[in-house]
């Protein structure tokens, strides 16, 4: 049965795309840029595009954080800006803002007891921990495992193995990832050995090689998944 989640943060508990687009128009206006709705959409396919380098190894966290708004602002002939001082801010503002994602503070409070919960995340530490802490959902966790803080990004199997180290549950069958990167937490969470749980509410077809234990579009389908399981 399963014992042990590990759930994703950003696009899983917590509303990313809502937290990006905030702390982008709260860093242009520090900045005293204009922003635009295409400046935002190019930013986040720019974004993950430097997410999917780093899980694949071709980047470092370093590049990416300044090398993301160096690309866009070169994009869109943006000058004059001090790139560091920038990114300070907006990692800043990213942790400062938050929105639930299908009742996700509900559904953890309500699995206390139930399941051991901790959080896996490649995201920046400062700006996780804050998220976290803000939104109440750190109450709910055993441990916070974030990828600068184990040395290695999810997918790499290293990040995985140190995560068990600190987890009770050392079964792996007992243990569930759940998140809405392939890239990351199923890829990461299968070639660890876990059974994995793919996240996806809008319905995004399956075009890797990874194939999740299951898939779900609405986190409240997590009480089925655990109920069908300790029938086995």
């Amino acid at each position: 049965m399963i014992t042990t989640i590990l759930w994703d943060v950003d696009g899983t508990l917590l509303d990313f795309t809502y937290s990006q687009t905030w702390a982008l128009k709260k860093c242009f206006d520090w900045a005293g840029l204009a922003i635009t709705e295409e400046i935002i959409r190019r930013y986040d396919r720019i974004n993950d595009s430097y997410w999917k380098r780093l899980e694949l190894g071709q980047v470092t966290k370093s590049q990416l954080l300044t090398g993301r708004f160096r690309t866009l602002f070169d994009e869109f002939q943006i000058t004059g800006v001090d790139l560091e001082a920038f990114c300070r801010e907006y990692q800043t503002q990213l942790g400062s803002v938050y929105r639930y994602v299908d009742d996700s503070m509900e559904i953890c409070q309500s699995l206390r007891g139930r399941v051991d919960q901790y959080v896996i995340t490649n995201g920046v530490t400062l700006t996780q921990r804050n998220k976290l802490k803000l939104s109440g959902l750190d109450v709910w966790m055993k441990d916070i495992f974030i990828s600068e803080e184990l040395g290695v990004p999810k997918p790499d199997p290293v990040f995985f193995e140190k995560c068990l180290l600190r987890l009770e549950e050392k079964e792996k069958s007992h243990i569930l990832v759940v998140g809405d990167s392939l890239s990351s937490d199923i890829k990461g969470g299968a070639m660890a050995g876990l059974k994995t749980c793919w996240y996806r509410p809008e319905g995004t077809p399956n075009e890797s090689e990874w194939i999740p234990d299951y898939e779900i579009s609405d986190l409240h389908q997590i009480y089925g998944i655990l109920q069908a399981d300790e029938g086995k």
